[in-house]
């Protein structure tokens, strides 16, 4: 039987999904470096899951209707891993937004300790400097808490683990107690950063615009469809639908500047 490791596993993958992080890292490493990089900031999506819930497929289904790109944790923790890469989206957003994600840390450390590492640092500010390259659906590390809510549609993705289980059998052909193992190391895992980056020790519902059962809402294209018409209204209705949504979304995003008021 094959070795099935953790660090290569993606819940929820999509079967279009295509990514060179190699490529992805040196172009993101050339505009920093270059000094062209172009803002190009609009409404993020987030999507907070249960992991092995679907959120990432739902995400990728969602993504072209709207002319958006998914940024997943591999790709954040990738750069976050890279400590020259790491550092220079550091500074690049540090200088761009001084002390911003002082604050951030600030909020969360005033009644619990909470400890950003250079790890945690480099993996908030990837998200921020990806998020200020292109249009973006950010799918976990609690991203909707550290960006300004009016420039963030924060849905929450949930299943039972029965139903997780399953979609871990299913999509990884694996036997369904190797599946709980899984499913558990990695619900302890994601509880952990939770716990050590931002104090909490769970998501709560009043943290999110919507959050969506997937044990009843079981097509991911449903619930793209719920997702994508919502967006549309938050960022476009006001104009009756007429305004495409990626101009609607980068007007709200233009709101966001380094005096901001933070709110979550």
């Amino acid at each position: 039987m094959p070795k099935h490791n953790l660090n290569n596993y993606f819940p929820g993958q999509h079967t279009t999904r295509t990514r060179d992080l190699a490529e992805e890292s040196r172009r993101i490493e050339q505009l920093l470096a270059d000094g062209k990089f172009q803002t190009n900031r609009s409404a993020t999506i987030h999507f907070s899951r249960k992991i092995g819930s679907g959120a990432l497929e739902i995400a990728h289904l969602l993504a072209p209707r709207i002319g958006y790109t998914v940024i997943d944790r591999e790709i954040m923790e990738h750069i976050a891993n890279d400590a020259r890469l790491g550092l220079q989206a550091a500074a690049y957003f540090d200088e761009r937004y001084p002390g911003y994600l002082s604050n951030i840390k600030s909020m969360f450390d005033r009644e619990k300790k909470i400890v950003w590492d250079d790890y945690v640092h480099y993996l908030f500010s990837a998200v921020l400097v990806l998020a200020d390259l292109r249009p973006t659906i950010c799918v976990g590390r609690g991203v909707h808490l550290i960006m300004p809510r009016h420039w963030v549609l924060s849905v929450r993705i949930i299943a039972s683990e029965n139903y997780r289980v399953q979609r871990f059998m299913r999509n990884q052909k694996l036997k369904e107690a190797t599946a709980r193992k899984m499913l558990k190391k990695m619900d302890t895992e994601q509880r952990l950063f939770f716990q050590r980056a931002f104090g909490k020790r769970q998501a709560e519902p009043s943290e999110f615009d919507m959050v969506i059962n997937c044990d009843y809402l079981t097509d991911p294209s449903w619930v793209a469809t719920i997702v994508e018409e919502y967006f549309r209204k938050k960022f476009a209705g006001e104009h009756g639908g007429s305004v495409n949504v990626l101009e609607a979304s980068k007007q709200a995003a233009q709101m966001f500047d380094k005096e901001d008021k933070i709110e979550v």
